[in-house]
């Protein structure tokens, strides 16, 4: 029998640990449940908000309505190709579970995504991205039910507009589908990327070039500088690296000679969100319960007993600091409820 929990802390289900309630929750592993949860929500005519792996959210109030974890499981071979493969994962899938289980069958294309936090079904709403990828270069189609009709649909790439950790998921779609099935084409004759950042100079470091040493690479990086939320609370990336002309780019490298950017096209470049917030006197600075980490000034944390409007003050407070410095509006990467 299929059991939706009533008043329920939601501090275990937010890597932020943010203690906050929810009326209901449901733990939904079919899309049958997914449906159920839909129907409950509107038969008692409350709000429904969507959680899966809780890795890119704060949590700022109670939450009058019901959480729907869409948690279903599973990765199925679709298509078997001479050089590719088509994999349909649940929704519910551990993100970093999926990234190994294609490296362990030398599948490649999601290896500079390892390590991240969050489930498969997040993927496609945030595209998420690391070291030169993004899940927009693998994913084929997303299956989703649409919350007022209850109809499943599908969505194919160029249909979900993916752009900088965005998606039609988080634009006209936002609130209105619950993804429940992520489709990836993955190669197996990848080329591997290692040209960002310092990735190349750590995978050789273990050696050769493989699809495990990539990934490999990839956790060795992450982990020593990001922290994790099972220790210290956080959502990894709190804000966006911000796409600024090459204008205001120049003015501030007259101030700021060390300041690196990526060429985004001849008027436009992206900077560093965690370069600016440390120029600015933020790295490893502790206000309250909250603070911004030591390592990686783009990661915001809460040291045990931070709220989620003290995380999103202090968060404004850095903003309005970057702005006043670079002339440069930050846009948070994490949604907030």
């Amino acid at each position: 029998m299929f059991v939706i929990k009533k008043n329920i802390s939601l501090k275990r289900y937010n890597t932020f640990g943010i203690d906050v309630s929810a009326n209901y929750y449901a733990k939904s592993n079919t899309v049958e449940k997914v449906l159920y949860a839909i129907n409950f929500a509107s038969y008692n005519k409350v709000p429904i908000y969507v959680i899966g792996g809780g890795s890119n959210i704060l949590l700022t109030k109670n939450f009058d309505g019901v959480i729907i974890n869409p948690a279903i499981q599973g990765i199925s071979l679709m298509e078997d190709m001479t050089n590719e493969v088509v994999l349909r994962v649940g929704a519910g899938v551990d993100w970093d579970s999926f990234v190994n289980y294609c490296v362990e069958k030398g599948l490649g294309g999601v290896e500079n995504l390892s390590n991240i936090p969050g489930n498969v079904g997040a993927a496609p709403i945030q595209n998420i991205g690391a070291y030169g990828v993004e899940a927009k270069d693998t994913i084929v189609k997303v299956e989703g039910i649409q919350i007022d009709s209850r109809k499943t649909i599908e969505i194919n790439n160029s249909e979900c507009r993916f752009g900088y950790r965005d998606s039609i998921f988080k634009q006209e779609l936002k609130n209105k589908v619950i993804v429940t099935y992520v489709w990836f084409k993955l190669s197996k004759t990848p080329t591997l990327q290692t040209n960002y950042g310092n990735l190349d100079e750590e995978v050789k470091k273990l050696g050769e070039l493989t699809l495990k040493s990539v990934r490999q690479a990839v956790i060795n990086i992450r982990t020593a500088k990001l922290p994790d939320p099972k220790i210290i609370g956080n959502a990894g990336s709190f804000f966006k690296n911000p796409v600024i002309e090459v204008d205001l780019f120049n003015k501030i490298k007259e101030r700021y000679p060390n300041v690196s950017a990526f060429n985004i096209s001849e008027s436009f470049v992206k900077v560093p969100a965690g370069w600016l917030i440390e120029q600015c006197g933020w790295k490893g600075k502790r206000v309250g319960n909250c603070g911004v980490h030591e390592k990686q000034a783009l990661v915001l944390v809460n040291y045990g007993e931070a709220t989620g409007l003290e995380i999103l003050n202090h968060a404004a407070t850095i903003q309005e600091s970057v702005f006043k410095e670079f002339a440069i509006k930050l846009e948070m990467e994490v949604n907030v409820l």
